[in-house]
């Protein structure tokens, strides 16, 4: 074979002593766009009430900026907190955090290269997690990065079968990288997908476009057989469409912050 949809709120959440102080503050610029972020995605109809993103620190590269335990659209700069790669807080301060941020800290940890994660719940990617038999594949060429065969997370594989489905400890978070792999998309069965980036910009475009590839392959196969991209055909498309990532960021941030 190449958070769950009904999280209970009360169970996704946590509150933990923050283990150290940050001792370089994340740009203001970065905290800005990981808050805008959420709200895109929110906007784009990835996220919901749950579903989160996050960036690696640009002074720490052994850390990682996610927000507080809050709906995405709510998140503004000052609810952002740093994690170090074992999911502790380090500046929470009392507040509650995602229990599912050991999905981010575990990718950070096995790719040096990803500079954005997103997890998400979107509704048209959950099918495909729980497909037999059908692989999720590029079938456009907006959804290139994606490339001939996302691989699925089975949770079962480390947690048995009685889990709640959500990556709450370091070990369910190095399943889900090691799923992952070298890709960019890798989806958790009966639970929603995970998308990486270079950067805070494409992983945003790459979690929208991971929904609406999901939305046209489904639709197509209601029509007949599909004609996927090719391997060569997904690697040039996403070249090429990467080039083109802050002409959505820029439409996208103007929508969120209301201005069109």
């Amino acid at each position: 074979m190449c958070t769950s949809l009904f999280d209970d709120p009360a169970a996704a959440a946590e509150t933990i002593s923050d283990h150290a102080s940050p001792s370089q503050p994340a740009d203001a610029a970065l905290l800005g766009d990981l808050a805008i972020a959420n709200r895109i995605l929110f906007r784009q109809g990835v996220v919901d009430g749950f579903g989160h993103v996050s960036a690696r620190h640009d002074k720490h590269p052994d850390r990682f900026l996610l927000a507080r335990n809050m709906a995405p659209a709510l998140v503004t700069p000052s609810d952002i907190v740093t994690f170090d790669f074992d999911g502790r807080a380090l500046d929470a301060n009392g507040r509650a955090v995602y229990l599912e941020r050991f999905i981010h800290a575990e990718i950070y940890r096995a790719r040096p290269d990803v500079m954005a994660v997103v997890h998400s719940h979107s509704v048209a990617v959950v099918p495909f997690s729980i497909l037999k038999g059908v692989p999720f594949r590029a079938v456009c060429h907006m959804g290139g990065f994606i490339g001939i065969c996302a691989p699925i997370f089975e949770i079962r594989d480390i947690a048995g079968e009685s889990s709640d489905l959500l990556i709450r400890n370091s070990a369910l978070g190095a399943g889900v990288a090691k799923s992952l792999g070298a890709g960019n998309v890798v989806l958790m069965r009966g639970h929603g997908s995970t998308v990486v980036g270079d950067r805070l910009k494409q992983a945003v475009f790459r979690a929208v476009y991971t929904e609406n590839n999901a939305r046209l392959q489904a639709e197509a196969m209601r029509l007949g057989p599909i004609e996927p991209l090719t391997e060569g055909e997904a690697e040039t498309t996403a070249r090429v469409i990467d080039t083109q990532v802050d002409r959505a960021w820029d439409l996208w941030k103007m929508q969120a912050e209301g201005q069109i």
